[in-house]
């Protein structure tokens, strides 16, 4: 490996293994990106739901592959990516009821889990680490 981050596997593909600071850097140009289109589309309505069709499956697309690849360093499925995103939908932009609330506790585990955390040392089932391969 050169040492550079492949963005566009990182946003298109959910096989292998990434490290926390590309993660980051990835998520939140995802929320950034769902936090400006909510917020320029709302003005007009009927754009918003037409465009909407396209916009959040991409992004919601993007979001589970960048989700997968964490939690795969992380050592668990990215299935669990799934979870996350539905969690994040429910509690966006602030929880009301006591779904949302649960919602929100899921969130604030993912931001902690994928977030904080080291990934696994060495390899494991999902590839090799990616600290160590771009250091090598």
């Amino acid at each position: 490996m050169s040492g550079q981050i492949d963005w566009m596997e990182l946003f298109f593909s959910s096989t292998g293994r990434v490290s926390r600071g590309p993660f980051l850097i990835a998520a939140a140009v995802l929320i950034f990106l769902a936090a400006i289109y909510g917020a320029g589309a709302t003005s007009t309505p009927t754009l918003h739901w037409l465009t909407g069709w396209f916009v959040y499956p991409g992004l919601l697309f993007s979001g589970c592959c960048v989700l997968s690849k964490r939690l795969h360093d992380r050592g668990r499925s990215g299935w669990l990516a799934a979870v996350v995103l539905l969690a994040l939908v429910l509690a966006w932009p602030r929880p009301d009821g006591l779904i949302d609330y649960i919602a929100a506790v899921v969130v604030i585990w993912a931001v902690i889990e994928l977030g904080v955390m080291p990934g696994e040392q060495g390899a494991n089932r999902f590839g090799a680490n990616p600290v160590r391969s771009v250091q090598a």
